[in-house]
């Protein structure tokens, strides 16, 4: 598959009255056509911060990318013009916001807010912008979507409001979508619907997805990769079922430890990660994550280990030699 996206270096940072935020710490990553990306991490880890600076969605003051490069088909999306980007926005790659009712307008019908971008991007009249909006609306499941067109987004349920933001990212055929926390608001019923139709949408239509969630398991059957942050560093990245069988960085542990399982013994406790993140102000010295992790070692205390490969397609930022001493919730803690 041909490369569509390489991200290099990419740091992002909040200029506040209280000091500055570094939110995104140096990340790389690439993504190939039809790929699926997952992107896990808890609140505040700066997933959603990462993909926002890709398109220059980081509002400026006070925040400002400091340093890397976005290529997407070749061209460093950092470098456009205000002008440039928004031709990029909505258009080769389209965006699913976490909370439908705060992006959706709630003054203009559903209709005329997808139609809006195909007028834009795609040069459509308004017949020819109404009929395809109405065939995104039956795309992603809206019954009677010729009848509900006209409708306002607070006459829809949480499930389908979200519904209408997947046609809205889907609209002028994007290259990439990105989903941040599409489903963090439903219940569960409702994600495994969502996840199962941009599924569908994705084989059917041969897109790119970089999928943004603190779930791991809504994207276990959805995402080809992963990528696990920490306090604005990539701290693990690995093939989906190579990061579920042997999770390589302890935070990665925790993550997939404090999730239930089918084969869960009945009462027994589910793992947490004791502690809190680091304050992205005034980051620790050595490894982010050193303060709540019971594999650490001196080391970890003045150097950040840098993010090294341990198998195929599989990376990881720990002092720890995985290959040699395995990280998992059987082995005996190391604490300091």
């Amino acid at each position: 598959m041909a490369r569509l996206l390489e991200v290099n270096n990419l740091r992002t940072q909040f200029f506040t009255q209280d000091g500055v935020v570094n939110a995104v710490n140096g990340i790389s990553y690439t993504l190939d056509e039809g790929e699926t990306l997952g992107i896990v991490g808890e609140s505040g880890c700066g997933k959603s911060v990462g993909v926002m600076s890709l398109i220059k969605l980081i509002p400026t003051p006070p925040g400002k990318i400091v340093e890397g490069s976005v290529i997407f088909n070749g061209e460093n999306l950092i470098d456009m013009s205000d002008g440039e980007i928004r031709s990029v926005r909505g258009n080769k790659i389209g965006m699913i916001f976490q909370d439908p009712m705060t992006s959706l307008n709630p003054v203009l019908t559903i209709g005329r807010q997808i139609q809006e971008a195909l007028e834009l991007h795609m040069g459509m009249d308004k017949a020819q912008s109404k009929a395809r909006a109405i065939e995104l609306l039956e795309l992603v499941g809206i019954p009677s979507a010729a009848d509900r067109i006209n409708d306002y987004p607070h006459q829809f349920s949480g499930g389908m409001r979200q519904r209408v933001m997947i046609a809205i990212g889907l609209s002028c055929n994007p290259q990439l979508l990105i989903a941040d926390e599409p489903t963090t608001a439903l219940d569960v019923t409702i994600q495994a619907q969502i996840v199962d139709l941009v599924k569908k949408l994705r084989d059917d239509l041969g897109m790119a997805i970089i999928w943004i969630t603190h779930d791991l398991g809504v994207v276990a059957g959805l995402a080809d990769r992963m990528l696990v942050m920490y306090a604005g560093m990539i701290v693990e990245e690995a093939p989906v079922k190579e990061l579920y069988a042997n999770p390589s960085h302890p935070y990665t542990v925790g993550l997939l430890g404090s999730l239930p399982r089918l084969d869960q013994v009945s009462g027994e406790k589910l793992d947490s990660i004791e502690g809190l993140p680091p304050d992205l102000i005034d980051l620790p010295k050595g490894c982010p994550f050193h303060a709540r992790c019971k594999y650490r070692i001196e080391k970890c205390f003045t150097e950040n280990p840098p993010l090294k490969t341990i198998g195929v397609g599989h990376k990881a930022a720990c002092w720890i030699d995985v290959t040699k001493d395995p990280i998992t919730t059987e082995r005996p803690y190391q604490e300091v």
